[in-house]
């Protein structure tokens, strides 16, 4: 089922996006795809899934279309369809740069794009399911670190919770933050309890459930 945020910003669409995508794998007959009655951008998606993953490698340029494509794409399960292949081809902390951009400058529906899409950057990685990653196939360890940015991104989940006005991202966000004190690092623990306090004077009752929680596991 496709998630709640299922608007577009601005003249970028999901069949956009994946039209850029299928164009640049040379998929067949796209024109066609995208013309059909039944929701089109799904079907170029289905007709880039399977090649996203037979390749070794994937073009620079496909990069940035694809991460707009995970962004755009409104479903929470499908749009692995576009992250996956990107991590294996380019990293899960490249992907995961990439989203963390769109959740501090895109607007609210392409933040809520990007905190569906930061799930799948947390996917196991399998040798054998990418030709990207096979059987004897060395990887740098430092393609798939994120660290820091795993802290940048709860940084700015924090921040927007408490800046945007849009009752779905805040949704989003106050289901995905953790609700324990101990799993933010020390450098954030300021700017957690400012948030905590806006929090709970919050008009919205599930952005106050979270406060809440989190008043709860300090006790």
């Amino acid at each position: 089922m496709a998630d709640e945020t299922e608007n577009a910003a601005g003249p970028r669409s999901f069949l956009t996006c994946a039209t850029e995508v299928a164009r640049l794998m040379d998929v067949e007959d796209v024109a066609d795809l995208a013309a059909k009655p039944d929701n089109p951008a799904r079907h170029l998606a289905h007709a880039v899934r399977k090649p996203l993953l037979e390749r070794a490698s994937l073009p620079e340029e496909l990069f940035a279309p694809l991460m707009a494509a995970s962004v755009y794409d409104p479903d929470p399960s499908f749009c692995l369809w576009f992250v996956e292949p990107a991590v294996y081809a380019f990293g899960r902390r490249r992907v995961a740069e990439a989203l963390l951009d769109y959740l501090r400058d895109g607007t609210d529906a392409e933040r809520a794009g990007a905190e569906r899409a930061w799930y799948w950057t947390h996917a196991p990685l399998r040798r054998g399911r990418s030709a990207a990653y096979e059987s004897g196939t060395v990887r740098d360890p430092a393609l798939d670190r994120l660290g820091d940015i795993a802290d940048a991104w709860l940084e700015a989940s924090l921040r927007v919770l408490v800046e945007t006005a849009d009752l779905q991202l805040i949704w989003r966000l106050a289901r995905s933050l953790p609700d324990s004190r101990s799993a933010y690092p020390p450098a954030l623990r300021e700017l957690l309890e400012t948030t905590i306090a806006s929090a709970r004077v919050h008009s919205d009752p599930y952005i106050k459930d979270w406060a809440a929680a989190m008043d709860r596991d300090r006790s």
